[in-house]
């Protein structure tokens, strides 16, 4: 057994061969439910998702959402832009180990830095031309390891080909709302 980075790297390569030979296995639906608390604060919980149509409940998960004080929070948590960015740093983190422990490369360090700017007159309706949520996200990938140009340039363009959260941001995916209204008594 070979362990690069904390990375199976056995079991990495058989699941691509399982999802390779059966495209089912690599099927996910994955579910939050967010209840808000007070204010502007809510909290998400996860604790399931399907694999291939199958229902897998795990340990919860809570995830506290606010807004700083200027935007009427209390500032007790991060508010949803700032778990955005959690979220692709954390799916950027994945994608690196995973495939540069593929790539037999050893990471000594691994850290992200992301910013985005919003302009909130576009959450407030203010101005119809501004955009309500990112105008741009930066990020700088900071790593410490021994691996030539040539293969970080191959680990950068494979990590941001495949990340789900780098093509949920950059690309269009269709937002379904639905109203389901219970009437106060």
């Amino acid at each position: 057994m070979s362990v690069k980075n904390g990375v199976d790297v056995q079991q990495l390569g058989d699941a691509i061969d399982a999802i390779t030979e059966n495209p089912d296995v690599g099927q996910f639906r994955f579910f939050a439910e967010t209840e808000w608390t007070d204010g502007l604060k809510c909290v998400t919980s996860i604790d399931e998702f399907d694999q291939a149509g199958e229902r897998i409940r795990t340990e919860e998960f809570r995830v506290e959402g606010d807004e700083p004080e200027q935007i009427l929070g209390e500032r007790t948590a991060p508010n949803a832009v700032e778990l955005l960015l959690a979220a692709l740093g954390s799916c950027l983190s994945v994608g690196y180990a995973a495939h540069a422990a593929a790539m037999d490369i050893e990471l000594d360090d691994l850290r992200f830095e992301l910013e985005g700017d919003v302009d909130l007159r576009g959450f407030l309706g203010i101005d119809e031309d501004t955009r309500p949520g990112y105008n741009e996200v930066t990020c700088t990938t900071h790593l410490e390891t021994d691996a030539s140009e040539d293969q970080l340039d191959e680990l950068k363009e494979r990590v941001e080909a495949t990340s789900p959260l780098i093509d949920i941001v950059a690309n269009e995916v269709p937002v379904k709302t639905e109203l389901a209204v219970e009437r106060s008594s």
